[in-house]
């Protein structure tokens, strides 16, 4: 029955995730009231996803130092470049400009390690990706908004790096480490049980957080059309650059593969979560919407990889 409903899970994420949205709208004055879970909700993810990662993985740098240097630089410096140029450019919000930024800024999605096996490209090269990725993230965020974000809004940079520690760090080496301890066999004996876990996490934190960008999405406008047409394009460009960076670069279709959904991929919840809880609400919709075609962008660029 797990197992039934893990597949059906993943087999219907493109249309379960915007339907999580809908139902947060909607059931905005419950939501609201419920954002103090979406820390633990999202620690709870994290560790579960790192049940599969060693610390082993980051000994990976010493054979792919350049490659890993260089999907860094592309994620947290020349896809938040793009997305504010182009911001700057169609919006003159310096909110939603904020937005646009962090939705790209955050670290790799760690269900690119799905698309990227599916596409037999280099697993420990896509893990080590996301460890190192993950475990920089508080010293990455906080430098990318505190450059872009300036004097315009104030925030408290160090409690939002402890809550970064709190919800990335931390339970990614638990999770190693309780991997490391069992020898594997925790994630192999209720991989799926946890794999379903960390889906309904995903989905509750779509669902709460979305209360919070319930009052602009309610009002549908031309600004809202352009938000997520914009969240839309930049999500096609950050797979189309990966995809052409990957032909140019490497050689081999595994790393290949692995570049183009490390690339693309983004941990959307970890942004929202930043958004919601340290920026006005409009700063969060960018981040929010990104959520909308992560998972159907990674299908039609695994059918392109395949070709």
């Amino acid at each position: 029955m797990v197992q039934q409903l893990n597949q059906f899970i993943q087999r219907w994420m493109p249309i379960l995730t915007p339907l999580s949205l809908v139902i947060g709208v909607l059931l905005e004055g419950i939501g609201g009231h419920l954002l103090f879970l979406v820390p633990i909700l999202f620690a709870c993810m994290t560790f579960i996803s790192s049940l599969s990662l060693k610390f082993h993985d980051i000994k990976v740098f010493k054979e792919y130092p350049k490659t890993i240097l260089f999907v860094i630089a592309f994620l947290h410096i020349l896809m938040p470049l793009w997305a504010y140029f182009l911001a700057e450019i169609i919006f003159d919000d310096r909110l939603l400009t904020i937005g646009f930024i962090l939705s790209v800024a955050v670290p790799t999605g760690v269900t690119s390690v799905i698309w990227v096996t599916l596409s037999k490209g280099n697993l420990p090269l896509c893990l080590a990706l996301i460890l190192i990725d993950t475990l920089l993230a508080p010293l990455l965020m906080p430098m990318t908004i505190h450059l872009v974000v300036g004097e315009t809004i104030k925030f408290a940079t160090t409690s939002l790096i402890v809550d970064l520690i709190w919800m990335i760090v931390l339970p990614s080496v638990l999770g190693m480490v309780m991997n490391e301890w069992m020898k594997g066999k925790l994630e192999e004996q209720y991989g799926k049980q946890l794999s379903l876990v960390s889906k309904l996490c995903l989905f509750s934190i779509i669902m709460i957080n979305s209360s919070v960008i319930a009052p602009y999405v309610k009002n549908i406008n031309a600004e809202l059309a352009g938000v997520i047409g914009l969240v839309l394009f930049l999500a096609v460009s950050g797979y189309l650059f990966s995809y052409i960076l990957s032909r140019l670069f490497w050689k081999s279709s595994a790393d290949q593969a692995t570049f183009i959904f490390n690339g693309g991929m983004r941990n959307i919840a970890v942004g929202v979560v930043i958004t919601t809880t340290y920026f006005p609400s409009k700063v969060a919709m960018p981040v929010v919407f990104g959520m909308l075609f992560q998972q159907v962008l990674a299908s039609l660029f695994f059918k392109i990889t395949r070709m």
